[in-house]
């Protein structure tokens, strides 16, 4: 169901923990699921639980609690916009309202080409910074007012 190098990555994971912890490193499993995959099917945080060791329920118990886990195939870029209060006060309200009209999208929804996911997103430690927004969950992208959107999209194009 994974390719031998993501096989390979995960039994990297795993060997960080001893052996009656291998469960610290399904969080890294599912990562590694998702970037080969582009989502976490019910099939794939199965085989990865089974893979690690785990039943499959404490596997769902991480990919359903954490926003970085995609149970749903999503755009080729996924754009996580901060809407929490500091954010907020500094246009990330703006910034999503600009993007959901530029890519006539809401949140939780994807482009009908499937470039684009864009999903309202927690506060991510990046305050003195807003609005800022999140690239396939690991490009922070900063001070994101229209026109540095803008550049954003087109590079993204």
């Amino acid at each position: 169901m994974l390719s031998a190098e993501s096989l390979q990555q995960i039994d990297t994971e795993l060997a960080k923990y001893p052996a009656d912890q291998r469960r610290s490193a399904i969080m890294a499993a599912l990562r590694i699921a998702q970037t080969e995959k582009g989502w976490l099917s019910v099939e794939t945080i199965e085989y990865v639980a089974g893979y690690v060791g785990i039943p499959p329920a404490a596997a769902y118990e991480v990919a359903t609690f954490y926003n970085m886990y995609d149970l749903a195939p999503v755009g080729k870029y996924k754009l996580t916009v901060c809407t929490n209060l500091p954010c907020a006060l500094r246009g990330g309200i703006d910034a999503a309202d600009y993007l959901k009209s530029k890519l006539g999208i809401g949140f939780g929804e994807t482009t009908p080409d499937g470039r684009f996911t864009l999903l309202e997103g927690e506060c991510m430690g990046a305050c003195g910074d807003a609005p800022v927004m999140l690239l396939n969950n690991h490009k922070m992208c900063s001070f994101m007012d229209a026109d540095a959107i803008d550049k954003k999209l087109a590079q993204l194009q």
